[in-house]
């Protein structure tokens, strides 16, 4: 009898012993970073599914070769009480990390954004198209945001359009979330009015839209920092003397998304496109592209001079000048002469 009750003491002892080692040794696996090496150490994109249980991610998270145990990984996920806390989307995670840090990263939603630029000087619909290919929002739908009235007023634009405040930067979105037109059309916007309210103390939203219709102009016709200034000098000294602008990508922006790359002297005669500059005296009746910052601070600062005119030289940059007969001599050099 006694030898009875010391094998089933021990037995039990056993027992407990083994029980504790597991213990210990689910919680070093769930703790300690894994030991996969080679080409399955690299970093990996998972994506999780809306409505994915957690078996089904633990089994996904294996099968890409993220975790060597996804029984520990459901366990540690329950007892954490995080097994509901999974979110969906797209995840960089690493084999290296421990099954602890990659729950931790599912359950604080650290998805992949992806990169979204927009650069300067696009007009809405080229921003429009840049959105649909990234397969953010369809051209329709961003094109029906940006002209929704009660939209663009809660976005304190008071103009037909967000042309020109679709502020360009490098915006960061989700793949796995289904952003509506107004969504990606307001992270623009938003930016905008962050990137540029200290600019201009208090004006009246009338001024700042020729301000920036101003400042889509000297994008339109410089991509050099020294020249947006003295641009925007010219511009101003013209309209001072009611002269026409006579900018070409004024003309352009009114032709629209049918332009074809070939500006004729039928385009530059034609009176009924609003944005002609070069028969409708004044700014066009909006801006003709988003403007970087650079050019909305040339626009509020332009160079105080007396040139009227400037023609491109072929390197990037222009020359200005303060009478016709000196352009047309700049025109002969600069243009007709290296055709």
């Amino acid at each position: 009898m006694k030898n009875k009750i010391i094998w089933s003491l021990g037995l039990f002892l056993f027992f407990c012993l083994a029980i504790t080692l597991t213990i210990f040794y689910c919680i070093h696996l769930w703790n300690t970073p894994q030991n996969i090496s080679g080409p399955d150490a690299t970093t990996k994109i998972v994506h999780i599914t809306p409505g994915q249980s957690l078996r089904e991610v633990a089994y996904l998270l294996y099968s890409q070769k993220i975790i060597k145990h996804p029984q520990i990984f459901i366990l540690g996920a329950r007892l954490n009480r995080k097994a509901q806390k999974i979110q969906a989307g797209q995840f960089k995670l690493n084999p290296s990390w421990s099954l602890a840090d990659i729950l931790d990263h599912l359950t604080r939603g650290s998805e992949v954004l992806y990169p979204l630029r927009i650069p300067e000087g696009l007009t809405w619909w080229q921003v429009g198209r840049l959105v649909e290919k990234m397969g953010f929002c369809s051209l329709e739908e961003f094109a029906k945001s940006i002209k929704e009235r009660a939209f663009l007023e809660h976005m304190s634009i008071y103009a037909p359009s967000a042309e020109g405040f679709l502020f360009p930067e490098t915006y960061f979105l989700s793949r796995s979330k289904n952003y509506s037109g107004q969504e990606i059309a307001g992270m623009f916007i938003q930016e905008f009015w962050q990137k540029t309210t200290n600019l201009w103390a208090d004006l009246p939203f009338k001024q700042i839209y020729q301000k920036l219709t101003l400042a889509s102009l000297i994008e339109k016709e410089t991509g050099r920092p020294e020249e947006r200034r003295r641009i925007a000098g010219v511009f101003l000294n013209r309209l001072k003397k009611r002269m026409l602008l006579q900018c070409d990508p004024t003309v352009i922006y009114g032709l629209g998304q049918q332009f074809n790359g070939n500006l004729t002297r039928k385009h530059l005669l034609d009176k009924q496109n609003p944005y002609n500059t070069y028969t409708h005296k004044g700014l066009p009746p909006g801006p003709i592209c988003s403007p970087g910052l650079a050019s909305i601070k040339a626009a509020l600062n332009p160079e105080k001079h007396n040139y009227l005119y400037f023609v491109a030289k072929g390197d990037g940059t222009h020359y200005f000048s303060s009478t016709l007969r000196e352009h047309n001599k700049a025109v002969y050099k600069y243009q007709i002469k290296r055709r």
